[in-house]
């Protein structure tokens, strides 16, 4: 099989499209032909060696995928040959692949409403997001959260669980993605360049931080007594959340297949929508990383494989 792995640490010309004994799946564990998947924060942040140690090199990058089941291990249940699915991968394995060997444990049918494209967009990002507020912090009908960076992928999710839940949800975002972002049913978005969210947001529970610096630092002022701060990046200032009488948190996804189920059956519902922005072929790997570190995007960058 063709997969795009890296042997060393750098830009994007370390990406190289090789070909690789396709794996098999272990007792609990299924073959999947790729069909799409996605390109994530991490898989660039992987690959200038913020993550890893050299010694797990070569690697296959590729945090999610879709596919269909090939081959299904001696202990699988509740699965069968030929059956489409989506799945977040540890990073020992990677979606950058024709076949991609994935823990049952980790998978969850694909939404009937999306193709395959569109349900490679969904595993890393939206479990990071469905984590992020339902995990740390068991978001609740009523309360109020501020979305920093809700435009992007993890973003877009986030907004539309905290709605499907019963949020009054704001968001901060570029002028140009205003109308997009109400689109998806915020209460109130915000454009971070030319107003101050600080004005136009009041008390929330939550503050869900997708951006970090400065905007992370501005957050304590709009948290409630008692709120919390869930970043994705930076670990929040433990003295700020004692001043503020706050909490704050940093957290790293993880895979989860029965979360990924619930989250499918929202899409299904039609109460949560995947926006794709950009598709390339697996041979172009490095252009579609290229312009998700480089460029604006909104919503994903997918790989279409098979």
């Amino acid at each position: 099989m063709q997969a795009v792995r890296i042997h060393s640490f750098g830009g994007t010309e370390v990406l190289t499209l090789e070909d690789v004994p396709k794996p098999e799946p272990g007792d609990y564990e299924v073959l999947v032909r790729v069909q799409a998947a996605s390109v994530n924060p991490v898989d660039y942040k992987i690959r200038n060696g913020k993550y890893l140690p050299a010694d797990q090199l070569p690697l296959t990058l590729g945090r999610d995928m879709c596919g269909t089941i090939e081959k299904c291990g001696r202990a699988v249940t509740g699965y069968s040959e030929g059956e489409a699915v989506y799945a977040m991968l540890p990073t020992d394995r990677g979606g950058y692949a024709e076949y991609v060997v994935a823990n049952v444990a980790h998978c969850a049918p694909k939404p009937e409403r999306l193709d395959p494209i569109q349900a490679a967009a969904v595993p890393l990002a939206a479990l990071t997001a469905w984590q992020g507020l339902f995990d740390h912090r068991r978001l609740k009908g009523g309360q109020r959260v501020l979305v920093h960076g809700a435009a992007g992928g993890v973003g877009h999710f986030a907004v539309q669980f905290a709605k499907a839940y019963g949020a009054t949800v704001y968001a901060t975002c570029s002028e140009g993605d205003l109308e997009w972002v109400r689109s998806l049913g915020v209460d109130k978005a915000i454009d971070y360049k030319n107003q101050r969210f600080e004005d136009e947001v009041p008390e929330v529970d939550l503050v869900y931080d997708l951006v970090a610096g400065e905007t992370q630092d501005r957050s304590w002022w709009v948290l409630k007594q008692g709120g919390i701060l869930v970043s994705t990046l930076t670990e929040p200032s433990a003295d700020k959340a004692r001043e503020h009488g706050a909490e704050g948190t940093r957290y790293t996804a993880h895979p989860d297949g029965r979360q990924l189920a619930e989250i499918g059956r929202l899409i299904d519902a039609g109460r949560v929508r995947v926006q794709v922005d950009k598709v390339f072929a697996l041979e172009e790997a490095a252009e579609a990383e290229h312009v998700l570190e480089d460029e604006h995007v909104r919503g994903k960058v997918v790989l279409k494989v098979a």
